[in-house]
């Protein structure tokens, strides 16, 4: 069987978080600061070429209240483009 696919995601602890903004000078692809100073992260899974900035990035934490988990990838999930090339061919119902 399979291994189930994952990919990396990163996740705040919003109750440990005292806002010091240092995730957002480590990772700014990812993390923008509000206008108090605390995270806001975005939703998009993270590449395999910012996994090392984020993990530095979730390590410098002075909380540690930055974490990196791996979520698994649904099954249904396609790259947008793709599914709507495969819509075009009538194939949708074969996605995975």
């Amino acid at each position: 069987m399979p291994q189930p696919r994952t990919t990396t995601m990163l996740a705040i602890d919003r109750i440990a978080c005292d806002g010091h903004g240092m995730c957002a000078e480590l990772l700014p692809e990812r993390i923008d600061l509000d206008e108090w100073g605390y995270p806001i992260i975005s939703a998009e899974p993270i590449s395999p070429q910012l996994v090392g900035a984020a993990r530095r990035a979730a390590a410098r934490c002075p909380v540690l209240a930055l974490r990196l988990r791996e979520a698994p990838v649904a099954a249904t999930s396609v790259v947008p483009e793709r599914r709507a090339a495969l819509r075009g061919r009538g194939t949708a119902g074969a996605l995975r």
